[in-house]
């Protein structure tokens, strides 16, 4: 089997093994909902979490976190390029974000992000700057803000300049540009919430910059379905 055959078959499969929606289903089975219609609206740990407990929220987060890392520790092993390898992380995280499994709806994919750009440099002889600069504005703006879209949005913007300056090839530099692209284009492109009486501008720069659709925050992490009681948080289980 040839070397971008086999580069595409991992790439599909990583895409589906992305779209498999444990937060999804954990809170279907524990609380009876649709998290799609709760909180932040996201298939992911973090909204589960908020909905239900650590006890979920923890596990399934370590789950959507490897997706990637697993795919990309394949992808090495069978000999893939970096920059391959990367592409089937994004495969991962496209699907993470448009779930075959949920008519193309899903998360954010930046715990299978953080899996991809950790595993990178552990399994191949490349600069870990690009994974340095990353977990450091994550951690460093996360814990200065208290609040983690800006910080995320700076790191995956960070990982293609940083890239580019330890001297990684061309190809590399673009996949890293392919991840940020996909953060982007997963907060831009979420389903918009009926309802909401503001324009399609102050909307775009929301999702980008704080990644909801309004700026209330409380209030976007405590929604519900029209009708519906507003869950209790994890925090006060």
């Amino acid at each position: 089997m040839s070397s971008t055959l086999v580069w595409v078959v991992l790439t599909v499969v990583a895409y589906l093994v992305g779209s498999v929606p444990l937060s999804y289903l954990a809170a279907k089975w524990s609380r009876g909902i649709d998290l799609r219609e709760y909180g932040t609206g996201q298939v992911g740990g973090g909204n589960l979490w908020r909905l239900t407990s650590w006890k979920l929220g923890l596990p399934v987060g370590l789950f959507d976190g490897t997706k990637g890392l697993w795919m990309v520790w394949i992808a090495q092993a069978a000999g893939l390029t970096i920059a391959q390898q990367i592409i089937v992380g994004l495969g991962a995280i496209a699907g993470h974000n448009w779930s075959v499994f949920l008519k193309f709806a899903g998360g954010r994919g930046v715990g299978t992000t953080l899996g991809v750009v950790l595993i990178l440099p552990l399994a191949n002889d490349m600069s870990p700057v690009p994974t340095i600069v990353f977990f450091a504005v994550c951690i460093v703006g996360v814990l200065a803000t208290r609040r983690s879209p800006v910080p995320v949005l700076v790191a995956m913007a960070s990982l293609p300049v940083a890239s580019w300056l330890s001297g990684e090839t061309l190809s590399v530099t673009l996949a890293f540009l392919a991840i940020f692209i996909i953060l982007i284009s997963g907060r831009l492109s979420a389903p918009r919430v009926s309802g909401l009486s503001i324009g399609r501008g102050e909307l775009l720069l929301n999702r980008l910059l704080f990644d909801r659709d309004i700026r209330d925050r409380n209030a976007w992490l405590h929604r519900a379905p029209p009708g519906a009681t507003p869950l209790k948080t994890g925090k006060q289980e």
